[in-house]
């Protein structure tokens, strides 16, 4: 494209800002730099921002009558049901597991800035016995469910799962995958894709330079996922492969149970088309997301967005009325995930106004020291709103939630915490099988040997155990590291 038709159209569509050091540029420059504005639908870009001012008021009217929390007949708690009806719906999940009509959607692009670790967040190790990383954990439990469901139904079914990267971590995440062999799954039941993209703005809807010749942008949060599953021919490959069910979830919970026979179970016997896992809210101040109704739709409202008397409400068992927390914790049949891909350009649009490294009228670099411009991202749980028939179901957060996104100085939800969290758990199941153990004793249970606290009784009833650290794993692991491992 000639400079003219490149200027004419920046023109026309109010950006002609990005080309303002065109003279100054050597040939490849101006390449890539037309190239990234090229890559770009300016008509769409302009509407996003509209949309995103839009947006920026706060969702939720400060009338009690628009705030409900999710009726008793969209919920259910594992906590409160029957070993039998927990059992049928774990059942009806792993009959779809050996059907291969299950796969789980994995939020990984995080880049674990927090962590000061400079890798994909999925490649971190927390400090286990095992040494193992968030990735092995999660495959490790995924190649365990599908025997469970062999085991139970006769027949070896397979999950797909498809892994969402950014830009910056697909291809290490891709390379860490094949040099561990893909942790005992097959290669080709792996489908790595990329999240998109959104170009950052100033307060006046100018798409901000971070250089001369290269445009500043942003992820476009979890909520990118639809887009990048439609635009990427992940859409395609779920039909190809007969997926009904998809469980999706982000990679820095290390207790996540990975398509979770039970949760797939129980939306498929409600019929639903979306759910959320929640867990109850530790203290009515926890700032955490809340599922609940606003205006007879179902959304997922911010600590912030809630009103003091609606975020210390009561039942009347003393229970807080809204305490459904939100842990991106989600199923989508494939046909709901299909529908949504087709109008996700109605989706919420959440702003961030940010500190944003640009070039100053001379071309300097410069570093604000006060937000600038603004960052626009989507997130998942805002397509709860057009789900037909959404669900609830609650689970323990000492079984299912521990998230790791802080550096071990926050002492919370950091290594020291996830690590702890998954060793007690494991604890647990060692004294439900019958073997004692103490709280100082740290003994991590291999995915391969235990999905949930299965399989153990026959090794550990009776046993006491004294020796810290130890890693219980199955036959076909080795011991590592000197760690002592027991078949």
């Amino acid at each position: 494209m000639s400079f003219e038709t490149l200027e004419e159209l920046l023109k026309c569509h109010g950006q002609d800002q990005l080309i303002k050091f065109w003279p100054e540029l050597d040939e490849n420059e101006r390449e890539l730099l037309s190239g990234e504005i090229l890559k770009l639908d300016l008509a769409e870009v302009n509407e996003i921002f509209r949309r995103a001012n839009e947006t920026t008021k706060v969702i939720l009217e400060k009338s009690g009558d628009d705030l409900k929390p999710i009726p008793q007949s969209h919920y259910e708690s594992v906590p409160s049901l029957t070993a039998s009806k927990v059992q049928e719906y774990e059942n009806i999940g792993l009959e779809e597991i050996s059907e291969g009509r299950v796969g789980v959607l994995l939020l990984a692009g995080g880049q674990a800035t927090r962590l000061g670790f400079g890798h994909p967040k999925g490649m971190y190790d927390v400090g286990l016995p095992s040494k193992k990383t968030l990735f092995q954990i999660q495959a490790e439990r995924i190649v365990r469910v599908q025997e469970l469901a062999a085991e139970k139904h006769g027949k070896e079914g397979r999950i797909t799962w498809y892994i969402m990267t950014s830009e910056h971590t697909k291809a290490p995440t891709a390379e860490f995958f094949k040099n561990h062999d893909y942790f005992g799954l097959r290669e080709e039941d792996i489908v790595f894709f990329e999240q998109g993209r959104l170009p950052c703005f100033d307060f006046d809807g100018k798409i901000i330079l971070e250089g001369k010749h290269h445009l500043s942008s942003a992820p476009d949060g979890n909520g990118g996922l639809y887009r990048a599953l439609k635009r990427q021919g992940i859409l395609k490959d779920i039909g190809k492969r007969n997926v009904k069910h998809l469980h999706a979830h982000s990679v820095d919970n290390i207790l996540i149970k990975v398509a979770d026979p039970v949760f797939i179970g129980y939306c498929k016997s409600k019929n639903a088309d979306c759910a959320a896992k929640v867990v109850q809210k530790s203290t009515p101040s926890e700032a955490v997301g809340v599922v609940c109704r606003v205006n007879g739709h179902y959304k997922v409202v911010e600590y912030s967005e809630m009103t003091e008397e609606a975020t210390n409400r009561r039942n009347s068992d003393g229970r807080l009325t809204f305490s459904a927390g939100n842990i991106c914790n989600h199923y989508f049949s494939s046909e709901f995930l299909s529908k949504i891909c087709d109008f996700e350009s109605k989706l919420k649009l959440h702003v961030a106004k940010k500190k944003i490294p640009y070039v100053d009228d001379n071309g300097v670099k410069q570093k604000p020291s006060e937000p600038n411009g603004i960052k626009m991202e989507k997130f998942i749980f805002d397509v709860f709103e057009f789900a037909e028939n959404f669900i609830c179901l609650e689970v323990a957060r000492d079984v299912e939630f521990s998230a790791l996104k802080n550096a071990d100085a926050a002492k919370k939800d950091c290594p020291s915490t996830a690590r702890e969290d998954l060793l007690r758990l494991h604890r647990k199941y060692i004294r439900e099988a019958g073997g004692e153990i103490g709280d100082n004793i740290d003994v991590e249970i291999s995915p391969l040997l235990s999905y949930g606290g299965e399989n153990l009784e026959e090794l550990v009833k009776g046993e006491v155990f004294t020796i810290s650290p130890f890693h219980l794993h199955s036959i076909r692991e080795s011991a590592t590291n000197g760690i002592n491992g027991k078949h």
